[in-house]
């Protein structure tokens, strides 16, 4: 269970999923409290550290393993292994939410919520799934406290974090945005894609390709998500439209 309140934390159990035990203790606790929680100290500052940090190792680790990449797709493959979907579910996978001390209401559903939906994308949802952002705030703050309480060693950092980060988005498995494909492939084909907004109205956009209707989204939280879904939901879709076209 989450913790709420200003209990104490059980700042072992994390030690141990982590391997690493840390010289400065408050710096744990301070990952894992939350603004939320109204104290004198958050893990707002840890979190920018963090964030940095793990830019850099994976700037890193992907300039020396895809010598042939160019800039653009080496910064596509890096964005998606630091952004709030996948760093969200390293939290989940390995229980951190459990430790995490907040007064946000809201976010016991949203993790539950979070937790069965990414069950539909092992790797990434590619912006189909409403992310708790304080998840993805949570392990930024572990990686920037293991960063400054190991005297700023991107070594040890990297040597924690590697096998925790799995499973890391490699070439091969890298996904394009839904929006992207869809504009990407309806261009190649010289087809024209429009996207009627309706999400005022019914929480949903709908998505025609050459005034003929191929898709529909909805997502009650977030405009942005009801957006990708309904170009996700074009996509499955225009396959079959552009096979009956031809034929």
């Amino acid at each position: 269970k989450t913790e709420s309140s200003t209990t104490p934390l059980s700042l072992d159990e994390v030690e141990v999923i982590l391997g690493y035990e840390f010289k400065n203790k408050r710096l744990l606790e301070e990952a894992f409290t939350d603004a939320s929680l109204g104290e004198d100290f958050s893990n707002e500052r840890l979190e920018y550290v963090g964030d940095s940090v793990l830019n850099l190792l994976f700037t890193k680790d992907q300039y020396f393993e895809y010598p042939d990449l160019s800039p653009g797709v080496l910064t596509r493959l890096r964005a998606a292994n630091v952004d709030s979907d996948k760093l969200a579910r390293v939290a989940v996978k390995h229980g951190f939410h459990r430790f995490l001390r907040h007064k946000k209401p809201l976010l016991e559903d949203q993790i539950r919520q979070f937790s069965e939906e990414i069950q539909r994308y092992p790797l990434h949802s590619n912006g189909l799934v409403d992310v708790p952002k304080a998840l993805a705030d949570l392990v930024e703050s572990i990686i920037g406290a293991v960063f400054v309480d190991s005297n700023a060693s991107i070594d040890i950092v990297w040597k924690v974090f590697k096998d925790l980060l799995e499973p890391i988005i490699r070439r091969e498995t890298l996904k394009i945005h839904p929006v992207t494909q869809l504009y990407e492939m309806c261009q190649k084909k010289n087809l024209k894609v429009k996207f009627v907004d309706l999400w005022k109205e019914s929480t949903t956009f709908d998505v025609f390709v050459d005034d003929q209707f191929v898709g529909r989204g909805s997502c009650r939280l977030k405009k942005e998500i009801a957006h990708n879904r309904a170009a996700k939901d074009a996509l499955d879709n225009i396959v079959r439209i552009l096979d009956t076209k031809d034929t």
